[in-house]
């Protein structure tokens, strides 16, 4: 049976969905936020029990849980970039992380944890996921928050039997809707262009990329929560992986696919980036996902036009919001 923390949050959520979907039981879902204050990411998902944070602890050293979990599929993290309350996401993303780390150890169960592309910083030394995690420079606190707990893992002489950090890139889809600001351009997009009929892009800052050029990874969820399944079932080497599409889209083609989706004429207008992100603004992310594809792993399968396609045809207009 599967833990899943985060589970009322973006991607958590999803991997419940995924494990649901394949008929894989899951034990208990936790995460900060109550099902009262959030109740649509988990209203159609089927599991045993839901516990808050503050009871989590408490849970893992039942003996039937011990007993009966054999993986924790950890995606809950304060995952906001502009997050500056260090005590907060050092507590959140770092030390709580460690702590299930080191309780999978003891028990021999698998893990599976969220780190993150922000980790890579500007790109400056390249987006490869072999690179010495000491050598890199995240731009702001919560990518520092998620690479200092990489270091640490990497460091241990005991470890999970099965553990894998993974670093996601850009993903967007169902069930991110509480993000709010935080929330991925084809949702915000699909707003806008609904209410507005025009899409609002940063323009850039950089000469060496025109309006709307600057590039992402950006791949669908449910490449990523398949990806998590196909590591339970193959159980590749432990490590950190990319979790990307492998090839880098422009703002422009993905607000494109948003229009064609919803059969309206492009309208982009590019505003400034606000000054208090615009040092920190990354112009170029791409994964390296050789080393994933490597181990015989399967390789995205949801091009961003097929990926903006289902997630505002066959959700966003249908008004159905979650998986």
């Amino acid at each position: 049976m599967v833990i899943v923390t985060g589970a009322n949050g973006f991607i958590g959520s999803a991997m419940v969905w995924e494990l649901n979907q394949a008929d894989i039981p899951v034990l208990a879902t936790v995460d900060l936020v109550s099902r009262e204050l959030r109740p649509g990411p988990l209203a159609k998902r089927q599991f045993q029990d839901f516990l808050l944070l503050k009871d989590f602890w408490n849970y893992l050293e039942r003996p039937e849980t011990i007993s009966k979990v054999s993986w924790i599929i950890h995606m809950g993290a304060n995952s906001s970039t502009t997050e500056t309350n260090e005590k907060l996401l050092w507590e959140v993303n770092t030390h709580c992380t460690q702590r299930i780390f080191e309780w999978c150890t003891l028990h021999r169960k698998n893990l599976i944890y969220a780190s993150s592309a922000a980790t890579y910083g500007a790109g400056e030394l390249g987006y490869s996921d072999r690179m010495d995690h000491e050598r890199l420079r995240p731009l702001n606190l919560y990518g520092e928050s998620k690479v200092k707990f990489d270091r640490w893992a990497v460091q241990q002489s005991q470890t999970p039997p099965s553990w894998y950090g993974l670093k996601f890139f850009n993903v967007y889809g169902p069930n991110e809707y509480h993000k709010e600001s935080m929330t991925s351009v084809p949702l915000k997009a699909f707003h806008q262009i609904q209410e507005t009929g025009k899409l609002k892009l940063f323009q850039s800052h950089n000469p060496d990329y025109q309006h709307g050029e600057q590039m992402r990874d950006f791949v669908y969820v449910k490449d990523v929560t398949r990806w998590m399944k196909e590591l339970m079932e193959k159980k590749p080497v432990s490590g950190i992986y990319n979790m990307g599409f492998g090839k880098a889209r422009t703002w422009n083609a993905l607000g494109g696919s948003v229009f064609d989706s919803l059969k309206k004429p492009k309208n982009v207008e590019y505003v400034p980036i606000p000054e208090n992100i615009r040092n920190q603004y990354q112009y170029f992310t791409e994964a390296d996902m050789s080393t994933w594809e490597s181990l015989g792993m399967s390789k995205a399968q949801w091009s961003v036009e097929d990926g903006v396609k289902d997630y505002v045809t066959q959700y966003l207009l249908k008004e159905d919001w979650y998986l």
